[in-house]
């Protein structure tokens, strides 16, 4: 591998045995020779890490590292931070990309010239059968402080955004409740973001992760977006 990276996949896991294989093997079909994938785990008790050693024997583009074990938040913030690209994508360990991901959102951010680029996705469940057609459809989306601080229409795995971004990124702080939302407004803040209106990737719901998709009582929602809101705010 060459001293110079373009994209660096930043990927969490934490016991994802079931559908990383997958994963991988979707994203690995995207990257160039010079491209790499850093895997910061959390601790898994499964088979999660012995199926990424496996990958890496035969791929020299995979890097594992331990996680912090302090939640998933701080699992993504160390893989941001061990990465090497230029362009920084956000990867769970458990959806599957299109082949033609990465060339399109390059594409994306080469005629806009922006510092973030969130693509569309269809959701599927354990079955493979599709259960949202259009993510962006479904929560609105598009870019905007005020939009997605009342809504949030940014979602990681469908998340690309420039190394420049880095120092406003990072330390992602302590009391906010989503990574993905706090990089999209920053990017907002500091750069511009673009939503890209293709299904360049499926979006796996199962019965570890559907939660994530359910809303929040509504005071703990005024609370989350106060936070994000403050913490905003004093990013400099």
């Amino acid at each position: 591998m060459s001293d110079h990276v373009c994209v660096s996949v930043a990927m969490a896991t934490y016991n994802g045995e079931q559908y990383l294989e997958e994963q991988l093997d979707s994203i690995l079909l995207n990257l160039s020779d010079q491209d790499e994938i850093v895997i910061s785990d959390d601790g898994s008790t499964d088979k999660t890490i012995e199926i990424v050693q496996t990958y890496m024997c035969k791929d020299k583009r995979i890097r594992l590292i331990e996680g912090p074990r302090s939640g998933l938040i701080a699992n993504f913030e160390n893989a941001i931070r061990n990465t090497r690209g230029t362009y920084i994508f956000l990867s769970d360990q458990d959806d599957i990309w299109a082949e033609n991901k990465v060339a399109k959102v390059l594409k994306c951010f080469q005629e806009h010239q922006c510092s973030c680029v969130v693509h569309n996705a269809q959701v599927i469940d354990e079955n493979m059968q599709v259960t949202i057609p259009s993510f962006f459809a479904y929560r609105n989306s598009k870019a905007g402080i005020i939009h997605n601080l009342i809504k949030n229409s940014y979602i990681g795995c469908c998340m690309a955004f420039r190394r420049d971004l880095l120092d406003k990124i990072l330390p992602i702080p302590k009391h906010i409740n989503m990574h993905d939302q706090w990089i999209g407004l920053i990017s907002d803040k500091f750069g511009k973001t673009v939503f890209l209106n293709e299904i360049l990737f499926s979006y796996r719901r199962h019965s570890s992760n559907v939660s994530a998709m359910e809303h929040y009582p509504f005071k703990k929602m005024i609370e989350i977006r106060k936070n994000m809101f403050l913490e905003l705010v004093k990013r400099k």
